[in-house]
């Protein structure tokens, strides 16, 4: 069966690398790019269509603010750039946001920090999985009536392919992710010549249709708040741009300067897709609403309702329609990348999360498994626990973006607006010390940039809670507390336990035991007990007896019999069990030991036997692990297994050493003789007590 899970796991995850071929798995740029920027370069495909859709419930009129309200998201975008940049070459070990909130503003800031980022990973991996699957299911029947299953599915693939390794799956989502950089930036480009040198047309499928306003006659608030929504919304485009300040240690040296290139190449290329795109949209003419009122506020030029059968095609399709025209080549391969990159803008999560995990676990706010590397150097415990928690996301929501993405970007924006303020306090705190004007210079710049970038975050952080609290995002404002208790909670059993095991000036010999009561648990005599009671023997305990249960008379008195017959030099004492239970009269009679001497320790030899299949293990030993389960909680009581291996588990034939002087081996085994000689053996190890 280990063979059978050791293949199985060989064939997905890989062989397993030393810990020394580390650097093997360190990342150049180009592939550093696809992996760290698949997310914020995917929310092209989401990003201005959002900012459409809200607008579009004051009717087309209110399109006119789009460009706007794009102008506003790539100031935020290239000021959050450019601070994270600052952030990088300060902090280099991978804490981000983390660290950055910890070292300036205190442990608290930090922990709302990695909250809000778990969330926040959570939720990638969720909505560009449910958006991917959109994608797919609008040409694709089956996927579009499973999308639940389908996204599940695909969150597993993905989890495998990140468990072989950083720079296995960098390789493997490098060339769709170019693809998709490539195939839009064609899109822009070509659709630009059109329109600026040629002079065409453009015409989206949805350009001749007009949108009911679902609120008209707004007042100049209610317009200023819709106007502030559809701001919000299109900054999910600023989603995934910590994840490179996370990651700084899988970069290749010079990391910092490395990282630091890698998030202007992406911040680059994100905002001019982002701001290509809605330009694009906005000339072709596309209309886009919400998708569950989209057949009744959609209406065709005679003024007829579209109707419940028509599908919205998100807006790169639209675009790509009016650019290419719809069914050529290029406008498959455009809306098929786009939808591999939905899929493929997970894998930041994958990389931010386990990071961010390993970090929190060596600082003791999480379990301690989560900073172990698995076998392809990769943090595997934290793999798996962001794909469960993505995979119920989806279940629970049923892989439905519209509501998976009212929950979205708050936690982002949380750690966008605490690390800038951090890196404020960190300038601050520099500059009274440096004296060289160059330097000073370049810190006083950096101080500026991030606090500009804190009060940006901030107010998309304020805005982003009002128009959204109400219709999702108080969920998220509810588990990042839960997980932030969760965190304080764990370091605090972390600092008790360390506190406990602190040895002090009290700790001396007077603490240690006076005597060592040794006991080995018989239920028959047999090679196994007999090995028990040699192994005891060489202990050289102070004292030493057998204990066995007196279930059935007629049996507890064979063995009485058996055990005087064959001469076995270590005394047998029954214990009466009236109610046929076998642990509770040994835990009352250790018990009664240990209150009539507390300085005493107490040693129990259990015989158990070791079997090589899962199906043995439950025909044997339950009563052993019962009652070893109940003697570890007793103080003053030492737990010593003494394993009998049976044929089944016997893997390697004749290898095996004698376990004592006058042992005979059969089978590859180590064989005590139990008949008239047992006395002999036992005293093969004979010590005086």
């Amino acid at each position: 069966m280990a063979k059978v899970t050791d293949l199985v796991k060989r064939v997905l995850v890989g062989r397993a690398l030393r810990s020394g071929q580390l650097h093997e798995q360190l990342l150049p740029k180009r592939i550093a790019l696809p992996i760290f920027a698949s997310d914020a370069l995917s929310s092209v495909a989401y990003a201005p269509q959002e900012i459409l859709v809200i607008l579009s419930l004051a009717g087309v009129s209110f399109y006119s603010y789009s460009p706007w309200v794009a102008i506003a998201v790539v100031v935020v975008m290239l000021t959050v750039v450019a601070s994270y940049r600052q952030n990088v070459h300060a902090y280099p070990s991978g804490g981000g946001d983390y660290e950055v909130a910890t070292t300036n503003l205190g442990k608290n800031a930090g922990l709302t920090v990695a909250s809000a980022l778990m969330v926040d990973y959570v939720l990638t991996v969720a909505v560009s999985v449910a958006n991917g699957v959109d994608y797919v299911g609008a040409t694709i029947p089956f996927v579009g009536e499973h999308k639940p299953a389908v996204a599940i599915a695909i969150v597993i693939l993905l989890t495998v392919v990140n468990l072989r390794g950083l720079r296995e799956s960098g390789a493997a989502f490098a060339v769709p992710t170019y693809a998709f950089m490539l195939a839009v930036l064609g899109l822009i480009a070509w659709g630009g010549f059109r329109l600026l040198v040629l002079g065409d047309d453009l015409r989206a499928p949805s350009a001749g249709f007009t949108i009911d306003a679902e609120q008209a006659n707004l007042t100049s608030f209610a317009a200023a708040f819709l106007i502030l929504r559809a701001f919000s919304s299109g900054c999910a485009a600023l989603t995934g741009v910590e994840a490179i300040s996370n990651g700084v240690p899988a970069f290749r040296k010079p990391k910092s300067k490395n990282a630091a290139t890698t998030l202007l190449m992406m911040g680059l290329v994100s905002i001019t897709m982002f701001g290509g795109i809605i330009a694009l949209g906005l000339a072709s003419g596309v209309k886009v609403a919400e998708p569950s009122v989209v057949a009744y506020d959609l209406h065709r030029a005679d003024g007829s309702p579209v109707g419940p059968g028509y599908y919205q095609q998100p807006i790169i399709s639209q675009v790509a329609d009016a650019v290419f025209g719809g069914g050529s080549l290029p406008f498959v391969v455009i809306s098929a990348v786009t939808a591999l990159i939905l899929f493929l803008a997970a894998n930041t999560a994958f990389n931010g999360f386990p990071v961010l995990g390993s970090i929190l676990a060596q600082d003791r706010y999480l379990p301690r498994q989560l900073h172990t590397r698995g076998d392809r150097l990769a943090f595997s415990n934290g793999i798996v626990i962001l794909a469960l928690g993505a995979c119920l996301l989806l279940w629970g929501f049923n892989a439905d973006v519209s509501r998976l993405l009212n929950l979205y970007i708050v936690g982002v924006f949380v750690s966008f607006t605490l690390s800038q303020i951090g890196m404020v306090i960190h300038w601050t705190r520099h500059l009274k010390t440096e004296t060289d004007p160059k330097i000073r210079h370049q810190m006083h710049r950096s101080r500026v940039i991030n606090f500009f970038g804190g009060i940006m975050t901030g107010l998309v952080l304020v805005v982003v809670l009002l128009t959204k609290f109400l219709v999702g995002a108080w969920i998220v404002c509810f588990a990042m507390p839960v997980l932030f208790l969760m965190m304080k909670a764990i370091r605090r059993h972390y600092d008790n336990v360390a506190a406990e095991l602190e040895i002090t000036e009290e700790f001396d010999e007077s603490m240690l035991p006076a005597r060592n009561h040794a006991i080995v648990l018989v239920s028959k005599i047999h090679k196994p007990t007999m090995r028990a009671l040699a192994y005891a023997r060489a202990t050289r305990p102070s004292t030493l007896e057998a204990i066995t249960v007196g279930v059935e008379g007629a049996e507890a008195r064979h063995l009485q019999d058996e055990w005087e017959r064959l001469g076995i030099p270590v005394p047998l004492k029954m214990l009466d069990s009236p109610y046929r239970e076998i642990t509770q009269p040994i835990l009352d009679y250790v018990k009664t030991l240990r209150r009539r001497s507390p300085r005493d320790v107490v040693t129990v030899f259990i015989p158990e036997y070791v079997v090589g299949h899962w199906w043995e293990h439950l025909l044997h030993n339950q009563s052993a692990l019962r009652l070893k389960a109940r003697l570890l909680f007793k103080p003053g009581v030492m737990v010593t297994s003494v394993p009998w291996q049976l044929h089944s588990s016997d893997r390697l034939k004749g290898r095996r050493e004698p376990f004592a002087p006058g042992a005979s081996r059969r089978a590859g085994h180590q064989v005590i003789k139990t008949d008239v000689k047992a006395k002999d053996e036992i005293k093969a190890s004979d010590h005086s007590l």
